[in-house]
């Protein structure tokens, strides 16, 4: 009844389009207030040790990290590398935006922040070389997801600490699939340009203009490795990096390239202080939905029946895989994975598969969710920027969401694709 209670009062809260941290958080506490197991204050307490966290820290600093580069003239000179290198083949505009949305994942590790930083510069551009806006929009909406894959990586952070397994292993099991998925993205862009017809620029770059704009985006291509290259090198933790980051995102905007200045730094943190006050009330409130879900034992029996249902790992995850690109169509991507991660994580575990692997696997799936309406948020913030419709930017998007199921079932299936690089590392 509880159960009932709970699920119940979180979807009428989500259809009457209350915002998810409060409606997981009523729908907390009415459960709590009729079971009477616990105490009223035990929300209260739950919403503050449930962000007590050190590595929950890098949170914050990431998004600050990634609106300073993005606002500071990074993102435009990542494309000027990505122009000066492929955009003179068919698509090449298209391609130019995956490579630049891979890129700025690097630095951003969030995917609404990629498909704003590099729409707002490509969607105008596309438009100008005749590419159709829907399509357009649905190709950034789909490589900005990435920004959730390739690390840094907000969610995999949050999946980390729910999960209590190594945000490092994470980030390094994310490298290849995000790869991977931005590869299939960037066949699916050049089938569909010879397709329609959308050919590249006529301007062709010498080799000595591609070195001039690798060298003036140099420290655009320098803030992965430092961020990255510092924590795999065990230089610092990946809650210092984020710190790092935003240092180094502050210096390059202000001292070097001189883009970001005093009012519009105060535009940026005020900007990145809400979206970061946003994730942190999500996480706090869907830290108690989860504890509910714990005191009555909701995870162990879901493990339970699946386990008794089918011992098939492959046939598990099958089952598990439908569920997320369902969730993840109707649910905040955070909210999903600290809601969601004691309830699966059990059940895989029980079945022989790495709790990494299924955390790549997880995170893979809730990134189709951004590109797949109702709460299609890559979508939402592409079809903006581009001023079109919201159903026209879904259609655009159906053959990369496409490629990206396909990658999706290949990164499942075949866990060296996510573990070879830990085995590498000696993680």
């Amino acid at each position: 009844m509880i159960s009932l209670l709970l699920f119940g009062c979180f979807l009428v809260l989500l259809i009457l389009s209350v915002p998810i941290a409060i409606s997981l958080g009523l729908a907390s506490a009415v459960a709590l207030l009729y079971s009477g197991k616990v105490s009223s204050s035990y929300i209260a307490q739950g919403l503050v040790t449930s962000i007590d966290s050190f590595p929950l820290m890098a949170v914050p600093f990431f998004i600050l990290a990634g609106d300073l580069m993005g606002h500071g003239g990074l993102s435009r000179r990542l494309l000027d590398v990505g122009n000066a290198l492929f955009g003179r083949y068919t698509g090449g505009l298209a391609i130019i935006a995956i490579v630049t949305c891979m890129f700025f994942a690097a630095i951003s590790g969030s995917g609404p922040a990629t498909v704003a930083a590099i729409g707002g510069i490509m969607l105008p551009a596309m438009a100008r070389q005749g590419y159709d806006k829907g399509y357009s929009v649905g190709l950034i909406a789909g490589a900005g997801s990435i920004g959730i894959i390739i690390p840094p990586s907000i969610p995999m952070i949050i999946y980390a600490v729910s999960a209590n397994v190594s945000i490092t292993q994470m980030f390094l099991a994310g490298i290849v699939p995000g790869l991977l998925i931005g590869i299939g993205l960037i066949v699916v862009a050049y089938l569909k340009a010879r397709q329609n017809g959308y050919r590249g620029i006529d301007e062709r770059h010498s080799a000595r203009q591609i070195w001039a704009a690798v060298w003036e985006a140099k420290w655009a291509l320098m803030a992965p490795v430092i961020i990255l290259g510092g924590i795999y090198g065990g230089v610092f933790t990946p809650t210092e990096a984020a710190a790092v980051g935003v240092i180094y995102g502050f210096v390059v905007g202000v001292f070097v390239h001189k883009e970001l200045k005093l009012k519009g730094l105060y535009q940026v943190m005020a900007g990145s202080a809400l979206t970061s006050a946003t994730v942190i009330v999500i996480v706090g409130t869907a830290t108690i939905f989860g504890r509910v879900l714990a005191i009555e034992r909701i995870p162990f029996m879901i493990a339970d029946y699946m386990v008794n249902l089918t011992d098939n790992p492959i046939f598990i995850l099958l089952l598990i895989n439908v569920l997320l690109l369902f969730v993840g169509m109707f649910m905040e991507t955070i909210a999903a994975i600290i809601i969601l991660t004691p309830i699966l994580l059990p059940v895989v575990v029980a079945v022989g598969v790495d709790a990494v692997h299924f955390g790549i696997v997880m995170i893979v799936n809730l990134a189709l969710g951004m590109v797949t309406p109702p709460v299609g948020v890559n979508l939402f913030v592409g079809a903006r920027i581009g001023s079109i419709a919201l159903e026209k930017a879904a259609a655009g998007a159906i053959p990369f969401i496409a490629s990206m199921i396909v990658m999706l079932l290949l990164i499942t299936y075949v866990p060296s694709i996510s573990l070879a690089p830990l085995a590498l590392m000696g993680k």
